[in-house]
């Protein structure tokens, strides 16, 4: 029945669809890990949010699977936030400030697929992973320059 509500799946990634139909110009400020600040918009933002959630699906990940980040307050981090719940898949925040063996339990009981990392976290994550089977990937959020061997 059509009535006064909207006709689609209210998701987190609709506030990412207002903020680029209505303030796509705008300019979100932040500073990347690796030093410089980072001058960009809602507009871009969307686009790079699209093309992680055209990757993920790519790889197999599905409405309700767990993808973990591991990240600062970026807007790498919020491109991959809104990538990752664009699809329908929990993003799951962990807290870098918890013990490893508090993190590697958080990791299996929530079976996080995926998970998205800090330049500043990999010593962490590289720490905990061995333990954590149900992990698939790591994305490591930086520039092409920045990449670690590892």
């Amino acid at each position: 029945m059509l009535g006064l509500m909207q006709d689609w799946p209210l998701t987190v990634d609709k506030i990412l669809d207002h903020s680029k139909n209505w303030h796509g110009h705008r300019e979100v400020v932040t500073r990347s890990v690796e030093g410089p600040i980072v001058r960009t918009t809602y507009a871009e933002i969307h686009a790079r949010a699209k093309r992680v959630s055209s990757v993920l699906q790519g790889w197999g990940v599905k409405v309700g699977d767990r993808v973990a980040t591991l990240a600062w307050n970026t807007s790498r981090h919020m491109e991959a936030w809104y990538g990752i719940m664009g699809i329908g898949a929990v993003c799951h925040t962990l807290n870098p400030r918890l013990f490893p063996e508090q993190l590697i339990y958080i990791i299996n009981h929530a079976e996080d697929r995926i998970i998205f990392v800090d330049l500043t976290f990999i010593p962490l994550l590289e720490a905990v992973l061995p333990h954590c089977p149900s992990v698939e990937r790591v994305i490591v959020m930086t520039d092409e320059l920045s990449m670690p061997a590892t």
